[in-house]
């Protein structure tokens, strides 16, 4: 297994450990994995619903949680910190502008298309700092979207594309119809990526390395995908059921009890489709006589709370609480082959064994 590079980022393990929200990858998580030579990711989502005065002001208990999270395992680890950051958050932008103050190593970009990133970070800043910026994609077209655009206004292109398919956990970027269409299968999006990123890279005269992601489960996963072109791979689901993620027990618990039929397809009040684990919450959620809860800061801006009957913010941090009563977990579609949490020195042991036996 080859170390994975991001410009001058060289990353020992070529595995990006997902972020996660609601508080699901904090510094915890994210220093293991970093200090194991793969890409610790905190998730800006969310965090401070965590905090006792989120009520008041969320905006700063949010600021001011993730600040905290990023300066843990920054002290903690000598390895490399990434930052996950939704372009559908509400205050994306001030997200974006707290991981280039923190200088965390990536800043890692998804629902949505960063079109204006290099803007509100400042063109200056970005190309005089050492922070790698890597846009989420979920197809050839956005890619090349982002490519043109960035080329086009700004004279730069992202150090990194993630490819993310449709077998992730959580929100993904696709139709439900189009889910289970074979074109936005990740064996067949990793080409597409490629394809487009090609000319860029001519033109540029830098690789831009394509990190697999969506359903990569084992060893062997990895090498099929590699076998691709992928340079790299970013996985959530198996890191959740390990001793140092940042959950509670009940909710790793969850991951290791449920069952295939379990994981759904639900639709979010953000408008987009979601994976997760069913449970009793999930199946009433929308009964009529269910009462709407409150929405204490429009925390994702293309939420609709009035209409989906509840707010997804508090949903997930109940759950990462261990509150599945009044939560539930997303998860990826592999997530019913965990049978138990491990150490993340064990899991990533086990994902280069694979890999490796894979290759002989």
């Amino acid at each position: 297994m080859k170390p994975l590079f991001i410009g001058d980022l060289k990353i020992e393990v070529p595995i990006i450990q997902g972020g996660m929200g609601v508080g699901i990858s904090l510094s915890g998580l994210a220093t293991a994995v970093a200090n194991e030579g793969g890409v610790g990711v905190i998730a800006a989502v969310g965090v401070g619903l965590l905090e006792d005065d989120f009520q008041k002001s969320y905006a700063v208990a949010n600021q001011r949680a993730l600040r905290n999270e990023i300066r843990k395992a920054k002290a903690n680890s000598k390895g490399i910190i990434g930052l996950n950051v939704m372009m559908a958050l509400t205050d994306y932008k001030d997200i974006l502008n707290i991981g280039m103050e923190e200088n965390v190593d990536l800043l890692i970009v998804g629902a949505g298309l960063p079109l204006d990133v290099p803007n509100i970070i400042g063109l200056d800043r970005l190309k005089e700092s050492n922070v790698k910026i890597v846009p989420i994609v979920s197809s050839g077209i956005a890619t090349k979207i982002i490519l043109r655009k960035w080329d086009r206004n700004f004279g730069i292109i992202p150090d990194a594309f993630i490819v993310e398919g449709p077998l992730a956990g959580g929100h993904l970027g696709y139709k439900k119809e189009d889910l289970e269409l074979d074109k936005n299968k990740l064996e067949n999006l990793i080409p597409q990526v490629i394809k487009e990123i090609k000319p860029f890279e001519e033109k540029y005269n830098k690789e831009i390395p394509v990190i697999a992601a969506g359903g990569i489960y084992s060893g062997k996963d990895i090498h099929d995908i590699f076998e691709l072109g992928a340079k790299g791979v970013q996985m959530g689901t198996r890191f959740v059921a390990t001793d140092e993620c940042d959950a509670t027990d009940e909710f790793k618990k969850a991951y290791v009890d449920c069952k295939e039929e379990d994981i759904v397809i639900i639709q979010s009040p953000v408008g987009l489709p979601g994976r997760a684990i069913n449970n009793e919450f999930l199946k009433h959620v929308h009964d009529p006589e269910r009462p709407n809860d409150k929405c204490p800061w429009v925390c994702l801006n293309t939420c609709n709370i009035k209409e989906a009957h509840y707010c997804i913010g508090m949903a997930l941090a109940n759950a990462k609480k261990g509150d599945l009563e009044h939560g539930y977990a997303f998860a990826g579609a592999n997530a019913y082959k965990i049978d138990k949490v491990v150490s993340v020195k064990e899991l990533m042991a086990e994902l280069v064994e694979g890999f490796e036996e894979a290759g002989k």
